[in-house]
């Protein structure tokens, strides 16, 4: 019997010195990949997060990515990363009325992910007044997330919450939570160990934050994070500062213990998900190897390479499967 197996994707313009469409690509070719995420790139009218393409850009990202022999894993959208309350917290986080922001925002989100044939948006919980208790916020959170959850399933789409610190769902304890009461097939949870161990977690309390988000699972961002002075436990990280970003294998996060405990979760996700037309299980790099912040990160070619393969080398440890292009499929592409 064959081992449970992932998909491989990334996003794609960590990749990319000047996040050109073409470099993005060519580096995930080169690397074996055949699904990105799409967040920032350039289509020829300078670097544009995706929420701001035009038609025509669109349409040139299909052509090239196809030329490339790449599909769209998730659409990397910054939804739910505005103020959830329109009060000055001393933070540059923008607010945006719910309402405006569920009609305009999260339903041109959705137009994007049919245009790029993805079931997946990336999105996030809605920063809290700094200095106040998230759970304090979580009725407002339930509500507003729960709305956009319909609108996306509506569309036939699903919206995946990645947990992240200054957000109210900075911890598994809160998203689990939010998960429970927005109870909606098309609300899922990212997971991401690198997200977590820049608050403080230590090793065991990251796996123990897996396992309350397994629940609600969807999918898994992989980065790690290895600092030499080590975290104090902070409900509040300044993101810009972050600059020890490691690739899965040498971190701080223990994915061993968790991509081995995924392995056995695999095929009953893998059914979940494919219920909903999703693919697979994807695990989504985004190593920031070369600095991270609050709207991204960036590894480069080179370093997304190194990342890549400490996935690989973590995977292959476990005995959990992942499929990278061969000759074989060079053969397909090419006719033989």
């Amino acid at each position: 019997m064959a081992n449970p197996s992932v998909i491989l994707s990334g996003f794609a313009d960590e990749a990319a010195n000047q996040k050109t469409a073409e470099q993005q690509f060519a580096a995930f070719a080169a690397l074996g990949l055949e699904y990105y995420s799409i967040r920032f790139i350039d289509a020829g009218n300078g670097v544009k997060n995706v929420m701001q393409l035009t038609r025509s850009e669109i349409g040139k990202i299909r052509r090239w990515q196809g030329e490339y022999g790449l599909n769209v894993a998730t659409l990397g959208s910054p939804i739910g990363k505005v103020k959830l309350l329109d009060v000055d917290d001393g933070t540059a986080n923008r607010y945006v009325p719910f309402k405006k922001y569920l009609e305009k925002d999260v339903q041109k989100a959705c137009e994007l992910a049919h245009a790029f044939e993805t079931k997946l948006i990336r999105g996030f919980s809605f920063y809290h007044p700094r200095g106040t208790d998230p759970w304090e916020h979580i009725p407002q959170v339930v509500d507003q997330l729960g709305q956009i959850a319909e609108t996306c399933h509506r569309s036939d789409l699903t919206f995946g919450l990645e947990v992240e610190a200054n957000l109210v769902g900075q911890n598994a304890d809160l998203l689990a939570e939010i998960h429970r009461q927005v109870n909606h097939p098309a609300l899922v949870l990212i997971f991401d160990a690198g997200n977590l161990i820049t608050q403080g977690f230590t090793r065991d309390e990251v796996f123990e934050q897996y396992l309350k988000m397994k629940k609600g699972l969807g999918w898994l961002h992989i980065k790690d994070y290895c600092n030499p002075t080590p975290l104090q436990r902070t409900t509040e990280v300044d993101e810009e500062a972050l600059k020890h970003f490691v690739p899965a294998d040498i971190g701080e996060s223990g994915h061993e213990a968790i991509l081995r405990d995924l392995k056995e979760t695999v095929p009953r996700l893998e059914r979940k998900l494919k219920r909903r037309g999703i693919a697979g299980v994807f695990l989504d790099l985004e190593p920031h190897v070369k600095g991270g912040g609050q709207f991204g990160g960036f590894s480069g070619p080179d370093g997304f390479g190194v990342a890549l393969r400490g996935l690989c080398r973590v995977l292959d440890y476990v005995g959990l499967g992942y499929h990278l292009r061969d000759f074989d499929d060079i053969r397909v592409a090419r006719g033989f």
